[in-house]
């Protein structure tokens, strides 16, 4: 840096000693300054920084990217991700990750936790149905709340040095962000919050971004670690999606509705906005100190999907997720095929952020760290077994459990009493039940499940009384219900390839 000029002439008539003295003291005004301001690592925290990016309804086969690169339908042949491509060429695709629920509240509050929607006693986004309505079962209650009492991976951070930042989706009441270890939000938002934002800033995606931005330059000045949530409304509200792109995929292809259209350009506004954010990370130096991960809240699905079924469904199309990970350690370009879930993530940024602070009770997931830096082929959790549970109606499958150990799911169909098992390694789509072929085995997972709902004292749909089978049931759930305010305050697919899975 050239010397300023007053100083430079004051240093040539005392000397060199006073032109040293004032080189020093430049030296030291660089290092007070912003580090995009000055030398971009020279203030960087001994704690790596946390970025956690979250749309919202994006299949598993809803990028460009290819999540299982053996598979070619694991990626969009519409929807085009550059940024989310270049994401995965710099870190590892997660072939087999798992969101908490295959509905976006319960999702949320499984991350914030560690722990199951099930145990937590939120297994749903919208409101039951009633017994009036004439389905065969009752749903079990549905709390839709945080509990105070639990301890959230914001606090957590938060007690370990982080300024945290949740921008975006809220969805879950319980009195907002605030009240859950986040330092900056965006309120106690939901869907309906991302409507009045249009082109040029599709569903906030940009606004979210300058937020982000503004906040990270923030935790840079204070000389601190940040952990930032990003919980995009989109593909909420495709509508909303740009014009430019809209126009695009209308060229790019003929056959689909406004509404399909719509949400090709919206997952593109979203790709754009999520490289936007990374390379500023990148430009100010901070690329390299940083983990980003990508991930939906649920699966999309739909007809032509790789998956089977879709959003509110324990299938495979409504709970595998697009999941892409990059940061300090994390293998370029590479793909991981051991199965990890939405819960995972709490221990996982403790141990990130080097917290030794003890992972609280009764805590599901693992940290899978040591799987992303290749010291460890396999998550160490509880139990080596996931298990998932919606005991509600929103599809046509009606309420679901189910349980995956290794390559096997057995799936529980609650209404029908049907019990279907899967070998996922080869049968990705669920398109062949092989449980009257491994009876044995089929049981003894069955049993598995059961009991580890019931240690974790899930509830359980029951019989209704004023079910008939004569009377069809009524329309019991719109997908635009969201939980109510507590206080204003604050398809089937065929098959696919599919690498193995590893151990849990």
């Amino acid at each position: 840096m050239r010397p300023h000029p007053a100083i430079w002439m004051t240093a040539t008539s005392l000397g060199a000693t006073i032109c040293i003295l004032c080189i020093a003291a430049l030296a030291g005004a660089a290092q007070d300054k912003p580090v995009s301001e000055a030398n971009p690592t020279a203030e960087i925290s001994t704690q790596p920084n946390i970025i956690l990016l979250i749309s919202d309804d994006q299949s598993w086969d809803g990028l460009s990217v290819r999540m299982d690169p053996q598979n070619p339908r694991s990626a969009s042949q519409l929807v085009q991700t550059p940024n989310l491509e270049k994401l995965a060429a710099q870190g590892t695709r997660f072939s087999n990750a798992y969101a908490p629920a295959p509905v976006c509240s319960p999702t949320r509050a499984s991350i914030l936790t560690g722990k199951s929607p099930g145990q937590l006693h939120w297994t749903k986004a919208g409101p039951n149905v009633r017994a009036a309505q004439g389905y065969k079962l009752n749903p079990p209650t549905n709390k839709q709340r945080i509990d105070s009492q639990e301890s959230t991976v914001a606090e957590m951070l938060n007690r370990a040095g982080y300024r945290t930042a949740h921008f975006g989706k809220w969805h879950l009441n319980s009195n907002g962000p605030g009240a859950h270890g986040y330092d900056v939000h965006d309120g106690m938002t939901g869907n309906e919050d991302a409507i009045p934002h249009k082109d040029p800033n599709p569903v906030d995606i940009f606004g979210m971004t300058e937020r982000a931005e503004a906040f990270i330059d923030q935790s840079v000045a204070e000389k601190k670690p940040f952990f930032i949530q990003m919980s995009y409304y989109a593909l909420h509200h495709p509508e909303n999606a740009n014009a430019a792109t809209v126009d695009k995929y209308r060229q790019r292809s003929r056959r689909g509705n406004e509404r399909a259209l719509g949400m090709a350009a919206l997952a593109e506004d979203l790709d754009t906005g999520v490289g936007q954010l990374i390379d500023y990370v990148d430009q100010i130096g901070l690329g390299d100190h940083t983990y980003i991960i990508y991930m939906s809240d649920n699966g999309g699905g739909g007809r032509r999907s790789a998956l089977r079924g879709g959003k509110g469904s324990l299938w495979e199309g409504g709970i595998r997720v697009p999941f892409i990970m990059r940061g300090p350690g994390v293998a370029a370009n590479a793909t991981q095929g051991t199965t990890i879930v939405g819960f995972d993530l709490l221990p996982t940024f403790v141990e990130m952020a080097g917290s030794e602070e003890a992972i609280p009770q009764g805590v599901e997931g693992g940290s899978f760290l040591p799987l992303a830096t290749g010291t460890s082929d396999h998550v160490k959790r509880p139990h080596d077994f996931l298990t998932f549970h919606f005991p509600h109606y929103q599809t046509a499958d009606g309420p679901q459990s189910a349980l995956i150990q290794g390559d096997m799911k057995l799936v529980e169909n609650h209404d029908s009493g049907e019990i279907l098992l899967f070998d996922l390694s080869s049968d990705p789509s669920e398109s062949q039940d092989l449980s009257a072929a491994r009876p044995e085995q089929a049981a003894q997972l069955h049993r598995l499940l059961r009991a580890h709902l019931n240690q974790i004292k899930v509830g359980w749909p029951t019989e209704n009384p004023a079910y008939d089978p004569n009377r069809p049931a009524s329309e019991g759930w719109n997908p635009n219900d969201r939980p109510r305010r507590e206080n204003q305050g604050g398809g089937r697919g065929g098959r696919g390839g599919r690498g193995g899975r590893g151990g849990f």
